[in-house]
C-alpha cells in the first residue's frame, strides 16, 4: 500500500514532487530570516538550577552589577606622569561612551594611610593617586600591600592594573506584552552589546600604543562567543560543502553525480533552517555545527541511495530507468528508514540532559534527520527522472582496493581481527576508568584569542577568575555571652546597625576568610575580614573593639561604605558574604573535589554547623553543568544502546544476527572513549556526547551491510562469496559515506571554540574505527557464528 502510493504519487509525478518542493524552499527560505543565534551565559547553565537561584539572591542582595574588566600594563612604570595622565585619559574616554555606568581604576582608590591627617577625616575627605598633595609613591605602595585591592586593582608586583567598567542597569522590571516583545527587547539588548564592545575596543586600539590593554568580562566573553558561532557556521557549511563536492569528484566522477546529492544537501538545510526560525530554536555553540551535521547525514543517505541506484543500473541494463529508480528505492527505503531512527535515537538520548541547548541540539537533529530523509526519498528521484538515461550511467565500474582488502582480511586473518578486538576492549575500559569531567572554562578558547588573554591575564595577575561566594549565616536575634560587660552595650537594640558588629561574628568571619586564602586554587578573597585588617592598620596596628568597630561603620561616608563594605555584610538578613575568586588556569585544579573539601571543611575544621553557611557563585553552576553532564549521557548511552539493538531486533528478527551488528560499532565508541582517557583529556559539554552520536551514526553503516549481506546471501548460499560481493558493492558506498564524514568532522578543527575542535576530530576518528570495525570486524563475525540458516 505504501509502496503503491510512493510509486504513484511521488515517482510517476516528477514535475509536480519538484514543484511542491521548491515552494516548500521557498516557504522555509523566507522564515530563514527568524533564524537566530545565542551565546547568554544561560545557554551554559541547567534549566531550573536551584544554585542559580540562589546566586542572583545573592547578586541582588549585596548589589552587584554587569561589568566589563580591563587589564592595564603600561610600558613605564605604573605610577609615572604618563602612565598615569594616559590611565586617566583612557578612563575619561571610557566614561564618556553613553552606556557605560561608572569606572574604577586605580586612580579610584580612596587613600586612608597615606596622610597624616586625623582618621575621621582621612575618611570622610579621602584622597586619591589623582589629588595633587598626595605622596604618589607612598599612595601607589597602600594600595599594592592593602588586603583589600592588592590582586584585585593592581598585582602584586605592581605591573598591571585592572580597570573595572560598569554598565548602565537595564529595565529588568520591564513589562511584556507577549513573548515576540521579549525576543525583540532581547535581542535588541544583544545587537547594543556587539556595538559596545566594538566602541570600547575602538578605545583600546587607541592607547595600545604606550600599554597593553586586554578586555574581559561577561559581557565580552558573550559577544565574542557569539562571532564564534556565526563564524562557525560559515566555516563548517562551506568547508563541509567543498569537502562534499571533492568527495563524490572522486567517487562518482560524473557531474550529474555532484549536482544531484548536493541539491538534496540544499534543500535539506534551507528547510531546516526555516523551521528552526519558525519554531523560534536558537543555535548555540553547542549546536552551531548542527549545518555540517545535516550536509554530512544527508550527503551518507545520498551516497548509498546513487550507489545502489547505479549498480542495479549496470546489473539491468535494458530496464528502463523509471524501474530502477522504482527498484532502488524499494531496496533502500527499509535500510535508510532504520539508520535514521537508530541516528534520532541517539541524538534524542540528548534531550535527557538538564541543558536546554544540548536538549534542544538533540530536538534539532532529530527533526533535521527526518527532513533530510524526506528530501532524499522526494527530490533525488524526482530528479533522476528529469536525466537522460545515457548521462546518469558511469563510464566504468567503480571498484576498490581498501574494501578488497579488508574483505579478505575478514577471510583469512580472523584471528587477528578477534585478538585485536580484545586488546581494543581492554585499552578501552582502562582509558574509559580513567575520564574525568574537569574543565577549564579558559581552556575552551584558543591561546590567541582575546578572551584567552584576557582571563590568563586575570588569573595570573588580578587573583584569578571564576567567582565563588561563602555566604555565612548569624542568628539574627542573636546576643552573646561576654559582649555586655566588655563592650558596655547590653542594654542597646541589637537591631541598631552599629550594635551588630560581635566579635562573635567577627572571629567567624576572619576565620573563614584565612581558611579559603590558605587553600592553592584561591585567587583573592574578599570579606568583611579585608575590611578589618585596613581599619587595625589605620588604628596604629591596633585591634578595634567591637564597639569601635560599629562606630566606625556608622562614620564611614556612604561612598567608600557603598564599594568596600556592603557588598561583604547584610546586617538585615544577618550574613556575611565571603567573595573568591579561582585560578581558572591552575593545573590539575579539581573543581568537584574543591567544592567538597571546602563544605567538608567548614563543617569539621571549622566547627560550621551546615545551616550556618552556604555556598554559591558561578563556579557551582559551571560544576552542577559538568556534573550533570557526566551522569546523563553515561546513563543515556546504555539507552542508546538497548533502543539500537532493539532496533535491530525488529528490523532482522534475530538475536545473534542484531548481537553481531552493534557489538563492531560499540566497540568503536568506546574505544573513542578510551582514547579520550588514555589521552588525559577532560570530558566537556561536547565531547561527553560523542559516545552516543557515534553509535547512532556508524551503526548505519551495520545497517547497510547486514541488510545487503542477507539479501545476497538467499541468492549465492555461500557465506565467503557473499562478503567478497558485499564489499565490492555496499563496502564501496560505506567507505565513501564514511570518509566523507571523517573529512567533514575533520572542519570543525577551524573553530575557535576548543570544545568543538575536540569533537571534530574524535567524532571523526570514531567513525573511522567504525567503518574499520564494520568492514572487518562484522564480516569476521558472520563468518564465525553463521546467523542465517
Amino acid at each position: 500500500m505504501l509502496a503503491n502510493f510512493y510509486q504513484n504519487n511521488i515517482l510517476e509525478k516528477p514535475k509536480l514532487i519538484f514543484v511542491i518542493l521548491v515552494v516548500c524552499l521557498v516557504g522555509f527560505g523566507y522564515f530563514s530570516k527568524n533564524f537566530k543565534l545565542d551565546a547568554s551565559s544561560e545557554t551554559l547553565l541547567i534549566e531550573g538550577d536551584p544554585d542559580l537561584k540562589y546566586l542572583n539572591e545573592i547578586t541582588k542582595r549585596y548589589g552587584a552589577r554587569e561589568f566589563l574588566v580591563l587589564t592595564y600594563t603600561p610600558m613605564e612604570d605604573m605610577i609615572s606622569p604618563n602612565s598615569i595622565k594616559n590611565l586617566k585619559n583612557l578612563k575619561d574616554k571610557i566614561v564618556s561612551l553613553d552606556w557605560v555606568h561608572s569606572v574604577i581604576t586605580l586612580l579610584d582608590i580612596p587613600l586612608l594611610s597615606s596622610s597624616d591627617k586625623p582618621l575621621v577625616e582621612r575618611l570622610q575627605n579621602f584622597q586619591t593617586l589623582k589629588s595633587d598633595d598626595i605622596d604618589k609613591r607612598r599612595g601607589f605602595d597602600e594600595i599594592v600591600n592593602s588586603p583589600v585591592f592588592r590582586n584585585f586593582v593592581v598585582s602584586e608586583d605592581g605591573k598591571t592594573s585592572g580597570i573595572i567598567v560598569y554598565l548602565k542597569s537595564k529595565d529588568l522590571n520591564k513589562k511584556f506584552e507577549n513573548k515576540y516583545e521579549l525576543e525583540k527587547y532581547k535581542n535588541d539588548l544583544k545587537k547594543k552589546n556587539h556595538e559596545n564592545i566594538l566602541e570600547i575596543r575602538e578605545v583600546i586600539r587607541e592607547f595600545n600604543k604606550e600599554s597593553k590593554i586586554h578586555l574581559g568580562g561577561i559581557p565580552m566573553i558573550a559577544d565574542d562567543m557569539m562571532s564564534y558561532i556565526k563564524n562557525d557556521i560559515v566555516v563548517f557549511g562551506l568547508g563541509v560543502l567543498l569537502f562534499i563536492i571533492v568527495t563524490l569528484w572522486f567517487v562518482f566522477r560524473k557531474l550529474i553525480w555532484i549536482i544531484v546529492p548536493i541539491s538534496s544537501c540544499f534543500f535539506s538545510v534551507i528547510i531546516m533552517i526555516g523551521l528552526l526560525g519558525l519554531l523560534g530554536w536558537k543555535v548555540t555553540v553547542i549546536s552551531s555545527n548542527f549545518i555540517a551535521l545535516m550536509l554530512i547525514l544527508t550527503m551518507a543517505m545520498n551516497i548509498h541511495m546513487s550507489t545502489r541506484f547505479l549498480q542495479l543500473t549496470k546489473q539491468f541494463p535494458k530496464i528502463k530507468k523509471a524501474k530502477i529508480i522504482l527498484m532502488t528505492t524499494g531496496k533502500m527505503f527499509w535500510p535508510i528508514i532504520y539508520t535514521v531512527l537508530t541516528t534520532i535515537c541517539a541524538f534524542l538520548s540528548l534531550i535527557f540532559s538538564e541543558i536546554k541547548p544540548i536538549i534542544d541540539f538533540g530536538w534539532m537533529m532529530t527533526l533535521g534527520l527526518v527532513t533530510s530523509f524526506i528530501i532524499t526519498f522526494t527530490l533525488l528521484p524526482t530528479l533522476l527522472n528529469f536525466v537522460k538515461s545515457d548521462k546518469v550511467s558511469l563510464s566504468k565500474e567503480q571498484n576498490s582496493k581498501i574494501t578488497s582488502f579488508f574483505g579478505s582480511t575478514s577471510i583469512n586473518n580472523r584471528n587477528i581481527i578477534f585478538s585485536t578486538t580484545v586488546i581494543i576492549i581492554i585499552l578501552s575500559i582502562v582509558g574509559i576508568l580513567r575520564l574525568e569531567v574537569e574543565n577549564s572554562f579558559i581552556n575552551y578558547f584558543k591561546k590567541n584569542t582575546e578572551i584567552y588573554k584576557g582571563m590568563k591575564l586575570i588569573d595570573e595577575k588580578l587573583g584569578g577568575t571564576t567567582p565563588l561566594e561563602v555566604i555565612i549565616k548569624f542568628p539574627k536575634a542573636e546576643k552573646e555571652e561576654g559582649d555586655e560587660d566588655e563592650d558596655g552595650w547590653g542594654d542597646e537594640d541589637e537591631n541598631d546597625e552599629k550594635y551588630w558588629f560581635t566579635k562573635d561574628k567577627i572571629n567567624k568571619i576572619k576565620m573563614v576568610h584565612n581558611y579559603l586564602d590558605s587553600l592553592n586554587p584561591v585567587g583573592k578573597v574578599l570579606s568583611f575580614s579585608s575590611i578589618i585588617d585596613v581599619a587595625t592598620q589605620l588604628n596604629n596596628n591596633k585591634a578595634l573593639g567591637t564597639l569601635e568597630m560599629g562606630v566606625l561603620y556608622s562614620k564611614i561616608p556612604d561612598t567608600i561604605k557603598k564599594e568596600i563594605v556592603d557588598p561583604y555584610i547584610s546586617i538585615e538578613d544577618s550574613e556575611a558574604r565571603v567573595s573568591l575568586r579561582i585560578k581558572d588556569s591552575q593545573e590539575g585544579l579539581r573543581r568537584n573535589d574543591l567544592i567538597n573539601q571546602i563544605n567538608f571543611d567548614l563543617k569539621n575544621k571549622l566547627g560550621l554547623e551546615e545551616d550556618e553557611f552556604k555556598l554559591g557563585g558561578v563556579l557551582i553552576l559551571f560544576n552542577n553543568l559538568l556534573q550533570s553532564l557526566f551522569k546523563s549521557q553515561i546513563l543515556t548511552l546504555g539507552l542508546v544502546m538497548c533502543g539500537i539493538f532493539i532496533m535491530f531486533l525488529i528490523l532482522f528478527k534475530n538475536v545473534k544476527l542484531s548481537l553481531i551488528g552493534v557489538v563492531p560499532n560499540f566497540i568503536a565508541a568506546f574505544f573513542i572513549l578510551g582514547i579520550i582517557g588514555l589521552a588525559g583529556i577532560p570530558l566537556d559539554m561536547m565531547t561527553i556526547t560523542i559516545a552516543a552520536i557515534t553509535i547512532g551514526i556508524a551503526v548505519d553503516n551495520s545497517i547497510h551491510y547486514i541488510y545487503r549481506f542477507k539479501e545476497e546471501f538467499l541468492k549465492t548460499k555461500n557465506y565467503k562469496e557473499t562478503l567478497k560481493l558485499c564489499h565490492s558493492t555496499v563496502g564501496i558506498a560505506i567507505l565513501n559515506t564514511s570518509i566523507t564524514i571523517v573529512f567533514g568532522f575533520s572542519i570543525l578543527v577551524l573553530s575557535n571554540f576548543i570544545p568543538t575542535i575536540y569533537f571534530g576530530i574524535f567524532t571523526g576518528i570514531a567513525m573511522l574505527l567504525a567503518m574499520i570495525s564494520v568492514l572487518t570486524l562484522l564480516p569476521a563475525l558472520l563468518l564465525t557464528f553463521k546467523p542465517f540458516k
